[in-house]
């Protein structure tokens, strides 16, 4: 294998691992502020595509989204058009931190080598959680995280004679990978370990996304932890087990969520967090490495409202990771303070958000709280279309500083928490966040907003605890 020292070259050299949204905007980004002749890049993904939506995913298998490439934002050549080396099927198995170089395998012809780098960016991404099951290595078992994976199952839904379904988890890919399915006609079975579905809600939340569910015509299975898949003489799967039943299957999806993809930063030595996830400072630097960044699904950031690391997966971390590590890389200076935890879903016509702290997040962190519900409507009660909406929404018992929100609700709903994440990131109490000068007309809302309905009842109970 051969090295290209970086002392035998006349520009600096940024390697990127991982062609997806943290890695190619991180590589985009440094392009756009320094010259070829100034700055080399070369960008390694082992998979088939760069830059591309996995939020769409559930879209495209369930029909919304026509076809696979209007997920995708950027063609590898496009990148290589702005003087981005990219290298398809390329997999870096080893970063030699002490020699500033990574190995890099080309899936196709086998042959490897190493590349040298005076700046690298680690964009590894996530992984799906695949539990040490019998048979989970089936034909017909799918995780969702890639377009790749996404093929995969589309081309086992078209060449399935069945129409059974079980889904594992009830987490967002478990949800919408349901609805998906329903949609194509299958007969969904959701097995889910929690008492509800969408843990990253209060089971009180849950349920009513539970309701939902059913009213699509998906059988929800809670509190049933799955034992093994079971296998046909064919080898494929036919059934998805629990301590207590069997549900028989065709096809089997696993929503069960992911884990940080940081198996060859933890073999390099960098330093990972609680959760698996890589630590960075603010600018995203790694910790302790003065030339290597890291952003993504792979690495862990601060919770503003708790103060602690968390990971959280999402597609608009990954992009502002990546212009932040480009722009630094690039010569400028940039940092990510950290998030509030805000994410939005839905079923069918549910729409399904939350942000900040749940009760069991507040417990965690050891702080006094208080919790509000209220019932209200996404317009006024008289206007044609004014759909139910539910508001829940924790504060914190002695200062009233908000804690967290989670709305249920049609139309209408779900882009009410951006109210609730603005709040958050400034700090605000409930009091403050009951006097803010909101957008009102009968077609979108009541006089009083559904969230500013929570504060008040949420200002009301802190005054009561006090």
């Amino acid at each position: 294998m051969n090295t290209i020292r970086a002392d035998e070259r006349s520009r600096e050299r940024l390697v990127v691992i991982g062609g997806d949204a943290a890695g190619m905007s991180a590589a985009s980004q440094a392009r756009r502020l320094r010259a070829p002749d100034e700055l080399e890049i070369v960008a390694f993904e082992r998979g088939h595509f760069t830059s591309y939506s996995a939020c769409g995913i559930p879209y495209w298998v369930g029909g919304d989204v026509s076809e696979r490439d209007r997920l995708i934002a950027r063609s590898p050549e496009e990148h290589r058009a702005r003087d981005i080396d990219l290298r398809m099927r390329t997999e870096v198995v080893e970063i030699d931190v002490e020699g500033s170089r990574v190995r890099a395998r080309d899936l196709d012809a086998g042959t490897e080598s190493w590349t040298a780098y005076d700046k690298l960016v680690i964009a590894t991404g996530a992984r799906p959680i695949r539990p040490d099951l019998p048979g989970v290595d089936a034909p017909g078992v799918h995780g969702v995280q890639t377009l790749d994976d996404g093929q995969a199952l589309l081309n086992t839904l078209n060449a399935t004679e069945g129409r059974r379904a079980v889904v594992v988890g009830a987490g967002y890919i478990g949800v919408e990978m349901a609805e998906a399915l329903i949609n194509r006609g299958y007969e969904v079975t959701v097995v889910n370990r929690g008492k509800e579905p969408m843990s990253t809600l209060d089971p009180d939340m849950g349920r009513l996304v539970h309701k939902a569910m059913e009213g699509l015509g998906i059988t929800m299975v809670n509190d049933a932890e799955v034992t093994a898949l079971r296998t046909g003489d064919d080898g494929r799967v036919r059934a998805v087990a629990t301590e207590d039943a069997a549900y028989p299957a065709d096809v089997v999806v696993l929503g069960i969520g992911v884990r940080p993809e940081t198996a060859l930063a933890k073999a390099a030595g960098l330093p990972l967090g609680d959760h698996g996830g890589l630590l960075t400072d603010l600018s995203l630097r790694v910790r302790g490495h003065e030339n290597i960044w890291a952003g993504g699904d792979c690495v862990e950031v601060l919770d503003l409202v708790s103060g602690r690391e968390r990971h959280i997966p999402l597609g608009t971390h990954a992009n502002k990771h990546g212009q932040i590590i480009g722009a630094n890389v690039g010569g400028g200076y940039a940092t990510f303070p950290g998030v509030v935890g805000t994410a939005v879903s839905k079923v069918c016509d549910l729409e399904i958000a939350r942000t900040g702290l749940r009760e069991k997040d507040a417990d965690r962190a050891g702080l006094q709280y208080v919790t509000v519900t209220i019932e209200s409507t996404s317009r006024a009660g008289y206007y044609p279309g004014a759909a139910p909406m539910t508001v829940k929404m924790l504060a914190e018992r002695r200062t009233g500083r908000l804690l967290g929100v989670q709305i249920v609700g049609r139309e209408g709903a779900g882009k009410r928490v951006d109210i609730a994440a603005v709040a958050l990131t400034a700090g605000m109490t409930v009091e403050q966040l009951t006097a803010l000068d909101l957008g009102y007309a009968p077609p979108f809302s009541p006089v009083w907003d559904p969230v500013l309905v929570a504060a008040r009842k949420a200002v009301a109970a802190v005054r009561s605890a006090s």
